[in-house]
């Protein structure tokens, strides 16, 4: 991470991932690499295959249980979060007895020169993970109240290891919330299943005087008054079309004056698939569109696309350099 900030010369790190098991190549049987990727062979018969343009796909020896709301067992709930749902599937485990140490080793290198930042993951995602997305999405229609003590059981979870990455001297810490935006569920959803568990987490953060700022991917154009309602001190990732619906001149119009704004790059069709001047033209006019109120961050909607090339992530430095 460090290389990386320095080749595109980034303005901060951003912590993904902590927790991190020092002696995780243990649990690795075999390694196979083609063309498409490479696949790792786990002890407990697992696989884990790595693409070379995704997220990792985790594969199960054998088939995972579908879990039903109404069969599921409230005891079997973490007592501490250990695990990050990194996609379906996908878990990080986080090694208690190494929880910050790559938070605190990236702090130690370069934290008195660049922003550092950590990332926890919302209640609604840990709940879509713990059913399945189609399961956990029907739970919240036909059972809301045994999905809200699920909420809550993982908001209270979620908010303790925020307090303990607030005493590691983080700068700001990211509310990765992906799936809380229109093409998900409506507005009133988000503001009974999304928002009183997330505004619980940003207001234990903010009362440690650390910045949180929550990422929705996809469309959020109809919910972006109502996503600051929760306290944050800022947003990312407002996707452009046809990624997600949200213009920046108007998001600028309408929420600048409550916190910062971080984005919004269109990756894949501007980054990956567009030409020097297509992306030296969009760059410019999100600058410029963004400067006008303060609190700009420029970036990517979403994450970089995988096969973007290198010379294109290194033109957003150039291009901001030859602005002054």
């Amino acid at each position: 991470m460090i290389q990386l900030r320095e080749e595109y010369n980034f303005d901060g790190i951003l912590i993904s991932l902590h927790g991190h098991n020092p002696n995780w190549r243990d649990d690795i049987v075999s390694i196979e690499t083609n063309d498409k990727g490479e696949s790792l062979k786990l002890k407990n018969g697992d696989t884990i295959f790595f693409p070379t343009n995704d997220l990792p796909q985790y594969l199960f020896k054998e088939p995972a249980e579908i879990l039903s709301i109404n069969d599921f067992n409230f005891d079997s709930l973490p007592n501490e979060l250990d695990y990050i749902p990194v996609s379906q599937n996908l878990h990080f485990k986080i090694d208690l007895n190494n929880k910050f140490n790559i938070i605190d080793d990236i702090i130690q290198k370069v934290g008195d020169e660049y922003s550092v930042h950590g990332e926890i993951t919302s209640p609604f995602d840990y709940l879509l993970d713990l059913l399945g997305y189609e399961n956990a999405l029907m739970a919240l229609l036909i059972e809301p109240i045994k999905c809200k003590k699920i909420l809550n059981h993982f908001t209270k979870l979620i908010k303790n290891l925020a307090l303990e990455m607030c005493q590691t001297g983080i700068d700001a810490i990211k509310l990765s919330s992906p799936f809380a935006g229109a093409g998900f569920i409506s507005p009133n959803d988000y503001k009974e299943f999304v928002l009183p568990y997330e505004t619980e987490i940003v207001k234990a953060v903010r009362a440690e005087n650390i910045h949180i700022y929550i990422h929705t991917c996809g469309a959020i154009d109809d919910r972006l008054e109502l996503m600051f309602e929760s306290g944050m001190s800022g947003i990312e990732c407002l996707d452009p079309y046809p990624l997600g619906n949200v213009k920046l001149e108007d998001a600028v119009r309408r929420i600048s004056d409550k916190g910062f704004i971080k984005g919004n790059i269109d990756s894949v069709n501007i980054l990956l698939n567009g030409t020097k001047a297509d992306i030296e033209k969009d760059v410019i006019n999100r600058i410029n569109t963004g400067t006008k109120k303060p609190g700009f961050i420029l970036s990517t909607a979403c994450s970089i696309a995988p096969e973007v090339k290198k010379e294109n992530i290194k033109l957003l430095n150039e291009i901001i350099e030859k602005l002054n």
